[in-house]
């Protein structure tokens, strides 16, 4: 047998899920790392992360890896640390922001009428708002903070999955299987939850694993500017600012930057994956 016709089970296995790309090994492998690190850095991280390690203004070394910042402070130290504060916040405004979003859109695409018109107003009055103006005035009015940051990014995701949501509820609930269960006298709890809802999360789970890299950066450009988690804690935005004033100072902003460049695209390329598998027309 020559060597060009031995394949391995487990390749035509994988070549079987055409989503399973390199791009989402990838990107399920740089999440897994961010969360490990986020979980267990307190345990490893080779320094902390308000202690001044060394001279001000370091240039990157054996020692250093990315350098210390103008306090003395290890640039890698601060940016591992950084994701124990920007992951946690992502999963739950996204999980709030989906959650209250969901529940609002199922409400007005079930019953529409005058709950639909309402909740459809205040979604639109909502997104007619660029979402990082609106995150701004809000924390600016909560004071500044990672909580009040949170809430203030709840209240920009929400209406997405608001409306999301309402479109698959509409499309779903003419359905034939729906107007079955309703003849056969189905209260409307049970048309809600148990014909039309396991239906809608497709699409829901699909876009709220893309926002997780989108809150990660809406949260970085508030603290950025000065509205997010407040100094001294170690917060990708804040240190990016720093790196901002300390323009030649490149490698202050390089670790932080490039953290968050890894968070984005790994998350989308999460979210293709996931779409391609829950999408029927992916497996033709």
């Amino acid at each position: 047998m020559s060597s060009s016709t031995i394949t391995l089970p487990g390749l035509k296995r994988i070549r079987r899920h055409k989503w399973l790309t390199w791009p989402v090994v990838l990107g399920f492998l740089v999440v897994l790392a961010w969360i490990i690190v986020s979980a267990t850095v307190q345990y490893w991280a080779p320094y902390d992360p308000l202690e001044l390690v060394g001279k001000r203004l370091q240039l990157p070394s054996a020692a250093h890896w990315f350098g210390t910042d103008g306090l003395g402070r290890d640039v890698l130290t601060r940016t591992l640390y950084g994701a124990s504060r920007s992951i946690p916040i992502a999963v739950i405004v996204v999980l709030c922001g989906a959650a209250i979003g969901s529940a609002l859109g199922a409400i007005s695409g079930f019953f529409g009428g005058l709950a639909d018109s309402v909740i459809m107003r205040a979604v639109d009055v909502t997104l007619s708002f660029p979402p990082v103006l609106l995150a701004m005035a809000v924390t600016a009015s909560l004071g500044p903070g990672l909580t009040n940051a949170g809430i203030a990014m709840v209240i920009v995701w929400w209406p997405v999955y608001a409306r999301l949501m309402r479109a698959q509820v509409i499309a779903i609930k003419n359905q034939e299987h729906v107007e079955a269960a309703i003849a056969g006298g189905a209260s409307w709890p049970r048309l809600l939850l148990g014909h039309i809802l396991p239906l809608c999360w497709s699409p829901v789970l699909v876009n709220a694993t893309m926002d997780f890299g989108q809150v990660v950066l809406l949260a970085a450009s508030l603290s950025f500017i000065g509205l997010g988690d407040l100094p001294p804690a170690p917060e990708w935005g804040s240190m990016i600012s720093e790196g901002a004033v300390r323009f030649y100072y490149w490698w202050i902003a390089a670790g932080p930057g490039l953290a968050i460049l890894s968070v984005v695209l790994a998350f989308n390329f999460l979210g293709d994956g996931l779409r391609d598998v829950l999408d029927p027309r992916s497996a033709e």
